[in-house]
């Protein structure tokens, strides 16, 4: 297997893998992977995210308000509602890759939404 990054680009693959490990730290729970994927096909309220996702308002708001703070989340407001969506297309990337590969490996079909299961596309 060939190294994510050769010998002769050390001078900044320090900072790189900083980056790398920030991000695999703010994706590392189960919730903010479900809320990723939930925002996958577009952007929603936290009312709608808690229509599809089986949690509290409290715990949800603290794992948007660290996605966001993070950057992997964008939210506006619509007048009392704050609607989130993605941000960085780099994490859906990343948790696609890696949920996939992890369902193949234990031959667990991912739930998919309809849009999803037309092109293939695999959702965190």
């Amino acid at each position: 297997m060939e190294p994510m990054i050769h010998a002769d680009e050390d001078a900044g693959s320090g900072r790189v893998f900083e980056l790398a490990a920030e991000l695999f730290g703010v994706l590392a729970t189960p919730m903010r992977l479900r809320i990723l994927s939930a925002l996958c096909d577009g952007e929603r309220s936290v009312t709608q995210l808690l229509e599809k996702i089986d949690t509290t308002q409290p715990n949800l708001s603290q794992h948007l308000n660290v996605l966001y703070r993070s950057g992997v989340l964008a939210k506006r407001k619509d007048g009392t509602q704050v609607i989130y969506r993605v941000q960085s297309e780099k994490a859906v990337t990343l948790c696609r890759a890696v949920c996939t590969q992890i369902a193949i490996e234990v031959d667990e079909p991912l739930q998919l939404p309809p849009s999803e299961r037309l092109l293939g596309k695999a959702v965190a």
